[in-house]
């Protein structure tokens, strides 16, 4: 509503002058850009790291070493592990956290590596099937895989590996079957291995076998 100019202004503020205050400052912004009292100016105006729309460095440690990638922040983890650091163990397959064949873990949790970006994981620790264990020098829980057939056509294996073994991590000789098939939840088989995924697990822990 319109004021009415005959009437003598109130004391304070008034809604007009307040609008037109905030007008005017934004204007100067805008063709001026000027800088707020007591704001600093540059890249120390913020804590945070401003990542793109071009390529940056991204820090990782993955499985105990160093390595210094340069990416789109639109890269997953997923994507940086396979194409950029030759380390095809996790698998791409639905390419939105439901299948669980592309598992690792970052900072000794399980992930699914196609939906963290690379950018997320700078700075921690991620670990591959292939720094769990190699040909030679195998994983309890790689070597239970083998002994108990717990893989057919594969494609999965590497992500039930790294749930697994957390789960054997993480409980020791008292693992349990449920927490066994609860560690593995996110993680499909087309081939339908999970009872000798059970038995693998379990004899990683240290029973039976």
């Amino acid at each position: 509503m319109a004021e009415d100019p005959s009437v003598p202004p109130a004391r304070g503020i008034t809604r007009r002058a307040l609008f037109q205050g905030a007008g005017a400052a934004a204007a100067a912004r805008a063709l001026l850009g000027a800088t707020p009292a007591g704001a600093e100016e540059g890249p120390a105006a913020t804590p945070w790291r401003t990542q793109g729309p071009g390529a940056v460095d991204v820090a990782l440690r993955v499985n105990g070493a160093e390595r210094t990638l340069r990416v789109e922040p639109r890269v997953t983890l997923l994507e940086a592990l396979r194409l950029d650091l030759d380390l095809t163990g996790a698998k791409p397959v639905c390419d939105r956290s439901q299948c669980g064949a592309c598992t690792v873990w970052l900072d000794g949790r399980t992930v699914h590596a196609c939906s963290v970006l690379a950018v997320e994981a700078e700075g921690r620790e991620v670990t591959t099937v292939e720094g769990l264990g190699q040909p030679g020098r195998l994983h309890p829980v790689q070597r239970a895989f083998v002994e108990e057939d717990a893989l057919q056509c594969g494609f999965c294996t590497p992500g039930l590996v790294m749930s697994v073994a957390w789960a054997v991590a993480q409980h020791g000789p008292g693992l349990s079957e449920a927490q066994v098939r609860r560690a593995c939840a996110g993680n499909l088989c087309r081939c339908g291995t999970y009872p000798h995924v059970l038995k693998a697990a379990l004899k990683a822990a240290g029973q039976g076998g």
